[in-house]
């Protein structure tokens, strides 16, 4: 991963994320070359940011789930896996949970024990 882009990336069609809190641009030919991430490369970077920094790089809005009885909760980039986790949840707590997804996705959703 490099600090900044070049006019080759969209070229050869690296990829590039953008994050404005912290001021930089980067091209994802390691999670390309490296990790092999694929067509998972803008995802895996994400994650990685969020987890290393706390937050996600600009044009990444995570689904939520959050428990609405314990502390327990997850941030997800994509809808089947937040709500596998919520279905878990609930299975094994019996607790209700929130599913919000990005704002273009649409409301929160309730998921309980049924």
């Amino acid at each position: 991963m490099t600090d900044g882009s070049s006019a080759n990336d969209s070229e050869r069609g690296v990829p590039t994320v953008t994050c404005t809190l912290c001021g930089r641009t980067w091209d994802l030919d390691y999670e390309l070359a490296e990790l092999h991430a694929g067509n998972r490369a803008v995802e895996q970077f994400a994650l990685d940011h969020e987890r290393h920094t706390g937050h996600f790089p600009d044009d990444v809005t995570p689904w939520l789930v959050d428990c609405r009885q314990c502390p327990d909760g997850e941030q997800f980039l994509e809808e089947r896996p937040a709500r596998r986790w919520a279905k878990a949840h609930v299975r094994h707590t019996n607790h209700t949970v929130a599913l919000q997804p990005p704002a273009e996705h649409g409301s929160t959703e309730q998921i309980g024990a049924e």
